[in-house]
């Protein structure tokens, strides 16, 4: 509970600024996706208070823990999933007759987005992952942790989304596929021998695609992708199990 009202009062003077200022990082994103680093920070905070500066080193290291993905099967679902995803999507709109543009698809646009996107991902994941998800598994199980997780990380995103003119309805589609994205990550840090890396890479990917989807997001909707993210997250738990959603534990 520490870390989440730390994480929440690090992020207002960021909320602030987004009412204040139009200012945009690059184009699609506000200054107050500054807030990204929040999580980290606060999680720094309080390793520091509990293992000084050495404990703050061995939570940064875990966001390059790539050595503890033993099968490498798993960068499929880390890195291919949720183009998949969008890639369905497109194909359900399209078959709905929704308006789309066609796709403007720059490669170096996406490789810059991916180390901007990996980034901000290093901000919330050493923080979501790194942090607090190991104790929140303790208490109860993996499935109830990442619910609760994914309850805090889509509220957390509530004022700047508002701040960025997102109806109410858009905002609780948004929220029912972070849930599941949220189900999603914690089953591969579990599956990969709790790598924070493998978090930080699959949430950049789903930020990546959501950029990527035509054009620079400006017409992905919560609704068509949020109901097929849904579906994987309920096949994963049927498949692994919702106690650890992993077939093997590690240490």
């Amino acid at each position: 509970m520490t870390f989440f009202v730390l994480v929440f009062a690090l992020s207002v003077p960021f909320w602030l600024i987004g009412a204040q200022s139009r200012l945009q990082l690059v184009e699609g994103l506000p200054i107050t996706t500054l807030m990204v680093f929040c999580p980290l920070i606060a999680a720094s905070v309080l390793v520091y208070r509990e293992n000084g500066l050495a404990g703050v080193t061995a939570l940064l290291e875990r966001a390059l823990d790539y050595s503890r993905i033993r099968a490498m099967v798993w960068y499929l679902p880390i890195v291919l999933l949720n183009p998949t995803v969008m890639i369905i999507s497109y194909g359900v709109m399209r078959w709905r007759g929704m308006p789309l543009p066609a796709p403007e698809v720059s490669v170096v646009t996406a490789l810059i987005m991916f180390v901007v996107l990996f980034i901000f991902a290093v901000g919330e994941e050493a923080g979501w992952m790194g942090y607090a998800i190991d104790p929140m598994q303790e208490r109860w199980n993996a499935l109830q942790a990442s619910l609760l997780l994914g309850l805090v990380w889509a509220v957390w995103h509530f004022v700047p989304l508002l701040q960025l003119g997102r109806s109410p309805f858009w905002i609780a589609g948004w929220s029912v596929s972070t849930l599941a994205l949220r189900i999603l990550i914690v089953w591969l840090y579990n599956n990969t021998g709790r790598s924070v890396f493998a978090a930080i890479l699959f949430h950049t990917m789903s930020n990546l695609s959501t950029f990527l989807f035509p054009n620079r997001g400006s017409h992905y909707d919560p609704w068509v992708s949020g109901p097929i993210l849904v579906t994987v997250a309920t096949v994963v738990t049927i498949l692994w199990g919702p106690r650890t959603l992993a077939r093997y534990q590690y240490a």
